[in-house]
């Protein structure tokens, strides 16, 4: 199956493979490639048989560089209550299987609130992460707050959150926010083994094991999310987010 957004290919293993493809502009996350990537997930969630999943960016500059700046720059506060990237994350998240990212090169701002969403998160040397959100004067809106917090600590997710700053391989896998690093060309193969050694277990016993460990993990409740939306539809109205992404946009231009 494929989009204009995504491919969907399915290996012998007994997991799908999900390609985001809009290489042209680093995999951003555009209002159709969420949805393209919200109704494959409702459609897979209920195959038989199914193992688990692979979300790979195509191309060798980006897993997701973020969100599409220019949907972004018009977006009101009313687009920020429909909260579409919150909840397809949340989706990712309550995905029955295990949900593995292959990252190579940028996972930035709603690419890493992506990644944070997945189960498993394996990275090439030269990926890049973080949530500059900030810098374009809007917060990470859509899971970051509370995924990034529980993933790297709360003194740590204020700091990369507060700064904007992004973290290297090297440095994104010993605060936890990649459980390994490997060569460029062995990214799929890596994320490829570790998805057949969770293929040879029992399946309900995987799925059971997630549904515990989402249960330990998610200490936040539903009213932190609306928190991070109300947030952000506040930040959307605003003539410093705007000035900021339209300098933003000038830039790629020049």
């Amino acid at each position: 199956m494929s989009t204009s957004t995504l491919t969907i290919s399915h290996h012998p293993g007994g997991w799908a493979e999900i390609t985001l493809s809009r290489p042209e502009v680093m995999n951003a996350l555009n209002l159709a490639l969420v949805q393209d990537l919200t109704l494959a997930l409702d459609d897979l969630a209920t195959k038989p048989g199914l193992r688990g999943l692979i979300l790979v960016g195509a191309g060798d500059k980006a897993f997701v560089a973020g969100a599409d700046i220019s949907e972004l720059l018009v977006r009101t506060r009313e687009d920020a209550m429909l909260a579409i990237n919150a909840r397809l994350f949340q989706e990712i998240e309550d995905f029955p299987q295990p949900v593995i990212a292959a990252i190579r090169g940028y996972a930035l701002g709603g690419g890493c609130e992506l990644a944070l969403s997945c189960d498993i998160r394996i990275g090439t040397e030269d990926a890049v992460l973080g949530q500059p959100e900030v810098k374009l004067g809007i917060i990470p809106g859509a899971g970051a707050p509370h995924r990034l917090t529980r993933t790297v600590g709360p003194g740590l997710a204020r700091e990369l959150i507060f700064t904007g700053r992004l973290v290297k391989s090297d440095e994104a896998q010993r605060i936890g926010l990649l459980n390994r690093v490997v060569a460029n060309d062995r990214l799929l193969d890596e994320a490829r083994a570790m998805m057949s050694e969770i293929a040879k277990n029992g399946d309900l016993a995987v799925r059971l094991a997630k549904v515990a460990l989402n249960a330990a993990v998610n200490s936040v409740d539903r009213r932190h999310q609306a928190i991070e939306v109300l947030s952000q539809g506040i930040l959307f109205e605003t003539d410093d987010k705007k000035q900021r992404m339209t300098r933003f946009l000038e830039r790629k231009k020049g």
